[in-house]
């Protein structure tokens, strides 16, 4: 079938797509996990936040902060993150959210007390909006 026949049936062809010659499927299973992270990492320190205050001597309202500093950032980087990824372009702003994300993650894990992991919480909240906001844009 030709490439003109299959775009009459509205069937997939590498022209068609902006993933050209790769399956879009696959695309698509990988930005979702990435969604998948972000949310979970909404949620799960919620799960273990009585444990966090404890192991950085810090009380149970000081530790809240972990979770609301991920938000703040979210709700701040939310409305800017569509001129963002339209200014130097979808892909490199989703690397770009990748890289932070992935770093942040890691300095959260590092943190050797509450301040520390506070300001990493709030990098990684800026680093999900964009891996979130990306399947949404497209």
């Amino acid at each position: 079938m030709s490439a003109a026949g299959a775009i009459a049936k509205g069937g997939w062809t590498p022209e068609r797509s902006v993933a050209g010659g790769r399956n879009p499927w696959t695309i698509i299973a990988v930005i979702s996990i990435a969604t998948f992270i972000v949310v979970l990492d909404t949620s799960i320190a919620n799960v273990a936040l009585a444990h966090i205050a404890g192991s950085l001597s810090a009380s149970y309202n000081e530790a809240t902060w972990v979770i609301t500093s991920f938000l703040i950032a979210n709700a701040i980087v939310i409305p800017v993150s569509g001129w963002l990824a339209d200014a130097i372009g979808r892909k490199r702003y989703y690397m770009i959210s990748v890289a932070l994300f992935t770093i942040s993650s890691l300095l959260c894990g590092l943190a050797p007390n509450l301040p520390i992991l506070i300001i990493a919480r709030v990098l990684q909240g800026i680093g999900g909006v964009g891996l979130a906001r990306t399947i949404h844009d497209g």
